[in-house]
């Protein structure tokens, strides 16, 4: 009784010994360490109507039924991002891993003897074998936090892992739908040279003809033919790439909308100096820092005294000899000591490693919030810039429009020729198709602005704000 009231004790005073796990750096800090040229404006330099909230949930802004059940099915079957699931369960697994270390390990030991026995011994009994390390400096603490750490990276990682699924989705229904408009334009511009082929036929039978612009006007219907069955090819490439994404057979049999999602408004922008806090990319790298850092913390310590207490109960008996001077059962309880003398400077080494890994996961948070600044600068000039080319191109089409049908007046009273109608018919088709290039453009745009500026597409509890708790 006194032995056991004496290791009651020594655990006592060694638990509220043991030393408190120093901090890693806070996310506000690391900006200043791995950006230390990086001034923060408090303004997107690019121009424009900046200023809104960041959208959360910005699918909805597409107003688009079944772009939202293609990303929701994305989220269900693509394959990278049951990979990264994948991931996320096993990081949670081995945070359950290093917290059970830090409680005591009890094992179990039981065995038949006789003359069966496989040792023909005869020794049978049973045993429980308690082992706990104390940990007083921190070591198995430091490790359960760095997996803690790396378990919130790689939640992290898969949500943006999400986000950008759902951009992806979003982009390659755009272009779908782009390449079937194209594709249809190609048709019409088709249609409209037959007609041509027929009108010049119909002159050249009362004599006003000319065999020479008729053989002109059939080579440019072949040309048009030849672009519609590349977009054809277009258009059926960008369904199965878009079915690849959610995890559908490439059969290019996916619905989409017929015409482009209406604009969704102003840019959802914010202010820059949320940005790193939010992006769960950044979040993931920040994470990443302070799982190196703990890491660090684990080898520092390790490099000290490891201290366990034992204790045993264990009945043993014989039938084939009598154990001699044996009380059954027997009960014992004790510490053990290891201490590192000499190992080279391999636990020195270790230490060094991990504080140049800690260094490489700060400068690596660096690069990846320099990059989500540049993402948004980008993205912001790209769409607005898109948005002036589209009001640009858009009087474009409607002068064109007024042009041909001024050209076919001119053919009908004499005073023009098939071939300014045709010159004037393919002004329409490519201002009408650069146009639906940047409408389209600017939708993407859009996409890559959301995604950079780290706004969740659904009404989903981001799993990030969870890991970050």
């Amino acid at each position: 009784m006194c032995r056991l009231i004496r290791l009651l004790g020594l655990t006592g005073f060694c638990a509220l010994s043991a030393c408190v796990l120093n901090s890693p750096p806070e996310p506000g800090e690391l900006p200043a360490q791995a950006l230390p040229g990086v001034q923060v404006p408090p303004q997107w330099s690019a121009d424009g109507n900046v200023g809104e909230p960041v959208a959360h949930n910005w699918l909805a802004a597409f107003a688009d039924n079944q772009l939202d059940v293609l990303v929701a099915e994305a989220m269900a079957h693509n394959a990278d991002l049951l990979v990264a699931v994948a991931r996320v369960a096993v990081a949670s697994e081995y945070v359950e891993l290093a917290e059970s270390k830090l409680y005591p390990q009890v094992n179990a030991l039981a065995r038949g003897g006789g003359q069966m026995g496989g040792d023909s011994s005869g020794l049978q009994g049973y045993g429980l074998f308690a082992d706990w390390e104390l940990d007083l400096w921190g070591r198995v603490r430091a490790a359960k936090a760095a997996n803690v750490a790396g378990y919130e990276s790689t939640v992290a990682d898969a949500e943006y892992a999400r986000q950008s699924i759902a951009a992806l989705v979003a982009k390659g229904y755009f272009v779908a739908v782009e390449a079937e408009l194209q594709q249809s334009l190609a048709e019409e511009m088709v249609a409209a040279s037959e007609h041509l082929i027929e009108l010049n036929e119909q002159r050249l039978k009362v004599g006003k003809g000319d065999g020479f612009e008729l053989a002109r006007t059939r080579a440019n219907t072949e040309s048009f033919r030849d672009t519609a069955l590349q977009l054809t090819l277009a258009h059926t490439q960008a369904l199965r790439a878009l079915e690849t994404l959610i995890g559908r057979y490439p059969a290019a049999t996916v619905d989409i909308a017929p015409d482009l999602a209406p604009w969704p408004g102003p840019i959802p922008a914010g202010l820059p100096s949320g940005l790193l806090e939010r992006r769960p990319d950044v979040v993931a790298a920040e994470r990443r820092v302070a799982a190196a850092f703990y890491q660090t913390e684990e080898a520092k310590a390790a490099r000290l005294p490891k201290i366990s207490l034992t204790g045993s109960i264990n009945d043993i008996s014989s039938e084939l000899f009598v154990l001699e001077d044996r009380d059954n059962p027997v009960w014992s309880a004790g510490a053990s000591l290891l201490a590192p003398i000499f190992t080279g400077g391999g636990l020195k080494a270790q230490v060094r490693i991990r504080s140049a890994e800690q260094r490489q996961a700060v400068a690596e948070y660096g690069e990846v919030g320099a990059r989500a600044f540049s993402e948004v600068e980008n993205a912001l000039a790209a769409e607005i810039m898109a948005g002036r080319r589209e009001e640009v191109l858009a009087r474009g089409v409607a002068e064109n429009e007024q042009a041909l049908d001024l050209a076919r007046v001119r053919y009908r009273v004499g005073s023009g020729d098939l071939l300014g109608i045709q010159q004037q018919q393919l002004a329409v088709h490519g201002s009408r198709a650069t146009l639906l290039r940047v409408r389209t453009e600017r939708l993407v745009q859009r996409v890559n602005l959301y995604l950079a500026l780290g706004g969740g597409f659904d009404e989903t509890t981001s799993p990030v704000a969870s890991a970050k708790e």
